[in-house]
């Protein structure tokens, strides 16, 4: 067992305070966005060597720089020892799903992830290509997919998926509603979304708005003014007090973009702390406020629809989007027979295990498939295998290799307060 060293990610949406303090830790000063924890060659997490503490044999030495090596190179040199056969066979010689810790003060751009063969054909067009990986109209950073899930640890606010093209409509049916009790002029673009909403096919529908919007020009970024100045100025909102007040609030800090009137397609949902969504490819979406626990397969892959300065692919958008109308796709935890209480996404890469330990219990066993991450939010953790023994404090994280199952999780022993903990494995035996 190898405990990790990881990278803050300071993007500029990020809390000055969340991070720092889940973790116990003093804040840095400025954004702290994402915490990576895993072997993505972007941010890879150091593993420090086990010495005294862990894994014995030949597996024990990490590096000869102090004991520290990058973990997706420490994975390289033996992959089906740290990932476990299984793994190897199905997702390659690398570590198959990326844990994040997430903190968002202001909102995300809003984005969709393609699917993998998506994934795969778009990374090798912009090899071909000669696309720099690091250029700003770079589409395809890896060749994976990344569906991903979130559990929210404070009161969490997002945009999740498209909601029925006829609750859109409703809701634009309110601000011509709006418009015509305050004797304003409507904006032309507003009646063409109806026209778009109103169509049978719903997924045409939703289609047709969301180019309509997605292509941007002065009539969407005027039609967005003038929507913010009727709410501003008093505008009834009832029933879609949450929609209408979000656009408000995105349009303050992305005024005129088209993600603004976009966020008007989808589900507006609050997550209390310990609810979780997942994410599948085609699903446009956008964290808008709060801390969660976030988990995906190991990619970088995002194209953005909007809320953002950077570059938007409005024709590959449109091939990567799924418009389909869905429900919010909330996942709740299951409880195995070993006591467990694992969140399982319909993804293969990756499950989640909530780990809580109160003194004097009894150890919790580790849901393992293959390689397993786990990070220590409160108390201290006392870990075990067959090969050893590792004491993780608040905000502690620590790479399992497969080799290295069954791992038991433990309150330690002198523990006065109740222990949390959060793992990551594949899914592959679930």
């Amino acid at each position: 067992m190898y405990e990790l060293e990881n990278v803050l990610r300071p993007y500029a949406w990020g809390s000055t305070t969340a991070i720092a303090g889940l973790l116990g830790r003093a804040a840095s000063g400025g954004p702290e966005a994402e915490l990576w924890i895993g072997a993505h060659p972007d941010s890879p997490s150091v593993a420090l060597s086990p010495a005294g503490a862990g894994s014995t044999g030949a597996h024990a030495a990490v590096a000869d720089d102090g004991g520290r090596q990058a973990l997706d190179a420490l994975i390289a040199e033996d992959p089906e020892h740290h990932l476990g056969s299984d793994s190897v066979a199905e997702f390659g010689p690398r570590l198959p799903f990326l844990l994040k810790v997430l903190a968002a003060e202001s909102p995300l751009s809003l984005q969709v992830h393609p699917t993998l063969e998506q994934a795969r054909a778009g990374f090798a067009r912009e090899e071909a290509a000669g696309v720099d990986r690091a250029a700003a109209e770079r589409n395809y950073k890896d060749d994976n997919h990344k569906p991903e899930m979130i559990l929210a640890l404070t009161p969490f606010e997002a945009l999740c998926g498209f909601r029925p093209a006829a609750e859109s409509l409703a809701v634009f049916q309110v601000l011509v509603a709006d418009f015509e009790l305050a004797g304003l002029e409507l904006p032309p673009l507003v009646p063409l979304l109806l026209e778009d909403l109103a169509q049978r096919d719903e997924p045409a529908a939703l289609r047709s708005a969301f180019k309509r919007l997605i292509s941007g020009g002065e009539d969407v970024a005027e039609a967005t003014a003038a929507i913010v100045a009727a709410l501003i100025s008093g505008a009834p909102t009832a029933p879609y007090q949450a929609e209408l007040s979000t656009v408000v609030t995105l349009n303050a800090q992305y005024p005129g973009d088209p993600g603004v009137l976009i966020s008007l397609l989808l589900n507006r949902i609050s997550l209390a702390p310990g609810e979780a969504v997942y994410l599948p490819a085609g699903n446009v979406h956008a964290y808008l406020h709060g801390l969660g626990v976030e988990v995906m397969a190991s990619s970088d892959n995002v194209l953005r629809g909007g809320l953002t300065p950077k570059f938007v692919d409005v024709p590959e958008l449109l091939r990567t989007v799924s418009f389909e109308a869905v429900g919010v796709p909330m996942l709740g935890p299951e409880t195995t027979m070993l006591g467990q209480e694992v969140f399982r996404p319909p993804f293969r890469e990756f499950q989640l295990q909530r780990v809580e330990l109160k003194p004097g219990a009894g150890p919790v066993p580790l849901a393992q498939s293959g390689a397993a991450v786990i990070l220590v939010v409160s108390g201290s953790v006392l870990l075990d295998s067959p090969k050893g023994e590792l004491r993780l404090e608040r905000g502690a994280s620590a790479f399992l290799p497969a080799a290295e199952a069954p791992v038991n999780a433990h309150a330690a022993a002198d523990a006065t307060g109740t222990a949390l903990a959060f793992a990551v494995t594949t899914a592959l035996k679930a």
